[in-house]
């Protein structure tokens, strides 16, 4: 059974978003959500942080902060997601001690994941998954992912471009499924997960 991880947008409307964060907490089942702005403004981090912190505690699901881990004991959080692969897992290691969650991102890199996993990351994330223009276009293939699950025992991600190829290649592979701009670029962002998890039956 693949956990399911929602990954804000870069940017949003703090009451839409909400609202809508609102609707699939209350309906779908997820393990964990991770705020990822793009926004450099430590008072709208800070507001976005808390207004998020208090829907996902008070539906039971886990909140990460995107790279900012000095946010996340000063605003509640259950810890930091670094998307710069194992650079800087020990640094936020120190600081958060052993009980906050600390994932990386290693991109497609086998190198990464397992050294981020040695300097104790609780998850590793791989991606993106589909083709894209985005950084060197380079994706993160299923082979990766059925490496990783036969040989690591630390918890798998995947996140970046998930369609129903992707998640029908991936399904049986990975621990969590991170769903962001896929529900995001769409109307009804609710409708969009529902879309996509049927992929999973």
């Amino acid at each position: 059974m693949n956990k399911l991880y929602i990954v804000s947008p870069a940017e949003l409307e703090i009451e839409r978003f909400s609202e809508d964060l609102k609707l699939i907490l209350d309906q779908v089942e997820i393990s964990c959500f991770r705020l990822a702005l793009s926004t450099l403004d430590e008072n709208i981090i800070a507001k976005v942080a808390d207004m998020t912190r208090y829907i996902c505690h008070s539906r039971d699901v886990a909140i990460v902060i995107e790279d900012h881990f000095l946010f996340v004991k000063k605003h509640g959080l259950d810890g930091v997601h670094l998307s710069d692969g194992p650079r800087n897992v020990g640094k936020a290691r120190k600081e958060l001690g052993k009980e906050l969650i600390i994932g990386a991102f290693c991109g497609n890199s086998k190198h990464n994941g397992i050294t981020a996993a040695e300097a104790g990351a609780d998850y590793v994330s791989f991606g993106p998954l589909c083709e894209t223009i985005l950084k060197d276009g380079t994706i993160a293939n299923p082979d990766l992912f059925t490496w990783w699950s036969t040989m690591i025992e630390i918890p798998v991600v995947a996140e970046g471009g998930l369609n129903k190829k992707v998640i029908n290649d991936l399904k049986n592979v990975t621990d969590f499924l991170a769903f962001g701009d896929e529900l995001w670029r769409d109307n009804n962002p609710l409708n969009k997960l529902n879309q996509l998890l049927s992929f999973l039956d």
